[in-house]
């Protein structure tokens, strides 16, 4: 089970802007209108839908920050932007897992950011308090995961930008890894997956971003799993086919046995190799995002592994636009992981050697500042072991949750 941590690939340009972006956050421009014959009357031009001045932090499409954010002169700092996201979650669940709840209210976002965007020299904060909701996992509140894992300043850098081709980013960065973000607000589905659950979030580190034409790359020297040792590397290339084909690759890991092991720091993961391919596919109101990723957890007597386990997954997300504010994003997942418990297999998943599928629909309204939407999962388990499944004893092989998150962007 994951520690209820860990996306991704990023965007051509936005890798300039942010430290990490998914391809799939970037939809498609609206189809060039023909030119009106000479005789015609020239029609008015179309009003183009505004856009916010800061793009960090992202996010995945269903959910749009507030375009017209506070700025403010910060004297010898310049032009400062201060945005930010109040929010909460009504949950239900059976099968719950021990220490879990049935059902529960509380805060899964309460977050400012504030953050300078031009010049050579430009950073991001970020502040507050957050739970990480995360399917097939027990659900930690916002007060215990803000203490236990990134602390009240979860994501922060500075930025080096010489130019509009490269960056250089340190700090408490967002990974590249995966197709999801860390923050509920990020994702077009409430709760992260069971591919992000083999996946980091933030790591301690130095990223350096290169984008030349339709190629964007990344390296990074990080922490990993925020294990607070320098023994990740990592690195990405997005290729642009055109505004609506993306694909991404991304592959790293541990170059070092680590034997950290905390809340945050999950011993085996933190270990592992991984590596992605994403592709996204804009159509109309469609975005389709569907990915790949394999890992590997090396055998190792200082990690306790007497064999090698390995994981592969594969997922689909997909989101539909409506007129009005209103959109649905679905998630379909399959993972196995590979091992043997007799062998000294570790367990990835729900037990040495199982697998998982998980279903996911979530329709959402936003209005202004103003956002509210639904979610039903459903995880099925296969090849568990006993006290690695759900249910108060481990041994259940299924669940499913009901979610509403309700809140604002500011």
């Amino acid at each position: 089970m994951k520690r209820t941590v860990t996306f991704a690939a990023a965007l051509t340009m936005a890798w300039l802007d942010v430290a990490s972006a998914p391809a799939w956050a970037q939809a498609a421009p609206a189809p060039a209108t023909p030119s009106p014959a000479p005789a015609a009357a020239a029609a008015p031009a179309a009003e183009a839908a505004p856009t916010s001045p800061v793009s960090t932090p992202a996010m995945s499409g269903t959910l749009a920050g507030n375009v017209k954010p506070l700025k403010v002169d910060a004297g010898p700092l310049g032009q400062v932007y201060v945005t930010g996201v109040a929010s909460g979650i009504a949950q239900w669940e059976n099968n719950a897992f021990p220490g879990d709840r049935l059902d529960q209210l509380d805060v899964t976002n309460g977050q400012v950011f504030v953050q300078k965007v031009d010049g050579p020299v430009q950073f991001f904060a970020e502040l507050g308090a957050y739970s990480l909701p995360d399917l097939g996992s027990p659900y930690i509140r916002s007060g215990k995961a803000t203490g236990n894992f990134y602390g009240a300043l979860p994501q922060w850098f500075v930025k080096y930008a010489p130019n509009d081709s490269m960056s250089v980013l340190a700090g408490n960065l967002p990974t590249l890894i995966g197709a999801e973000y860390t923050f509920s607000f990020e994702n077009v589905n409430i709760e992260r997956g069971l591919l992000w659950n083999q996946e980091n979030a933030v790591n301690r580190g130095i990223q350096v971003n290169y984008a030349t034409g339709p190629l964007a790359l990344s390296f990074s020297w990080n922490d990993g799993f925020f294990s607070n040792r320098y023994s990740w590397l990592w690195g990405s290339a997005t290729y642009t086919i055109n505004p609506s084909n993306i694909v991404a690759f991304v592959g790293g890991g541990s170059v070092n046995t680590e034997t950290v092991s905390s809340a945050v720091t999950p011993l085996y993961q933190n270990n592992e190799q991984i590596y992605n391919v994403i592709y996204t596919h804009t159509s109309g109101p469609w975005t389709l995002v569907p990915y790949i990723q394999y890992t590997s957890v090396p055998s190792d007597p200082q990690l306790g592994t007497a064999q090698r386990a390995s994981t592969f997954g594969a997922a689909l997300l997909a989101t539909y636009a409506l007129d009005g504010g209103y959109s649905v994003a679905g998630r379909v997942e399959y993972i196995s992981s590979t091992g043997d418990a007799n062998a000294g297999a570790p367990s990835l998943i729900y037990g040495p050697g199982s697998n998982a599928w998980s279903l996911t629909i979530t329709p959402t309204y936003q209005k202004g500042v103003f956002f509210a939407r639904g979610e039903l999962s459903y995880v099925k388990a296969t090849s568990t072991t006993a006290g690695f499944a759900f249910g108060p004893t481990g041994t259940n092989t299924s669940q499913t949750r009901l979610l509403v998150e309700t809140g604002i962007l500011f």
